[in-house]
């Protein structure tokens, strides 16, 4: 199998078994799509060279910055125009003990009143609401059963660049081993960085997408947390607000202040003016007490018939609005 991968990376494709025989089957080959600048430019890169790709998956985590929403179906289309098989997997929670239910990780995060894993250092909500979704969809997708019923293994395609950002990402992957998957980093086997990218994206004749994430994610840059809308903006203090009393060794979304910035994200956003502090104060003040009340009342009806906590974030959303106006 090792052969195979270094013949798929170097761009000479055979079959595990090293022969040309069309008779014989062949390894299936996945691409990860973030729905971000690496995965959209590998994919691109890598059906230009003609290499086989059986199928792209892509997970949302149902948080995803809105510029992420607006760019996916520009890119279904042209994955459509090109005969690309591709799904979008999501990761569907089923106990909800006393809890309203929750589909998204932003609904899971004030449902246990916490913040992202990330915060923490960790990354389990990537594990989470990413890998494991995608994980579970393969195994029950035709190829990917045959494949292992034979003793092979699945390709997955990561989008890590040769960055230094990346770089540090893949040294934590590298010698990560799956009895299932072997996985491939093209864009480290080109040399790629992010300027390569989006210079192979516009050549393509498209338009760059944004570094993909959840909008409330510790990874974004301040800059990032400036381009947001206010409805993302006024999420992300509720959420830190309703996550506040359980905080010990961190300050919020942002971990801890550093010379660049607070470490809360509502302390940026009061900072740089981007919500009224009349408005903030009311959502910091008010909305996590409402959405106990809330949780309370939900809690005495049976799950199939408790409204989901997608309903209150749209009447909290719709509040805030009233007031901003």
């Amino acid at each position: 199998m090792a052969a195979a991968l270094a013949r798929l990376a170097s761009g000479v494709w055979l079959r595990p078994c090293l022969t040309d025989d069309p008779a014989l089957p062949r390894t299936p080959v996945i691409a990860a799509w973030g729905m971000g600048l690496d995965s959209t430019a590998m994919i691109i890169e890598w059906v230009a060279r003609g290499r086989p790709l059986d199928l792209v998956l892509t997970a949302d985590t149902g948080s995803e910055r809105p510029e992420t929403y607006d760019y996916l179906p520009i890119f279904q289309r042209w994955m459509d125009v090109r005969g690309i098989a591709h799904e979008i997997v999501r990761y569907a929670p089923k106990r909800f003990k006393h809890w309203p239910p929750y589909f998204s990780l932003l609904e899971n995060c004030l449902t246990n009143a916490t913040l992202p894993s990330i915060s923490f250092g960790r990354h389990s909500c990537s594990q989470k609401w990413k890998i494991q979704p995608q994980d579970k969809w393969v195994e029950s997708w035709d190829l990917a059963k045959q494949a292992w019923a034979r003793g092979d293994k699945v390709i997955k395609l990561i989008g890590y660049d040769a960055s230094p950002a990346d770089s540090r990402r893949y040294a934590h992957r590298e010698g990560h081993v799956d009895p299932r998957y072997d996985y491939c980093y093209p864009l480290r086997d080109w040399g790629w960085d992010r300027h390569q990218c989006t210079a192979r994206i516009k050549a393509e004749g498209l338009p760059v997408p944004v570094k993909s994430s959840c909008f409330f994610c510790a990874a974004m840059k301040p800059h990032e947390v400036q381009t947001l809308p206010a409805w993302c903006l006024r999420l992300i203090v509720l959420m830190e607000a309703r996550a506040a009393p359980r905080l010990i060794n961190v300050e919020g979304l942002w971990r801890r202040s550093t010379g660049a910035r607070p470490g809360t994200m509502t302390e940026f956003i009061r900072g740089r003016g981007l919500l009224p502090p009349l408005e903030i104060a009311a959502i910091v003040n008010g909305a996590p007490v409402a959405l106990v009340e809330f949780q309370a009342v939900a809690a005495q009806f049976p799950v199939e018939a408790r409204p989901p906590l997608r309903e209150w974030i749209d009447r909290f959303n719709e509040g805030v609005m009233r007031l901003a106006a």
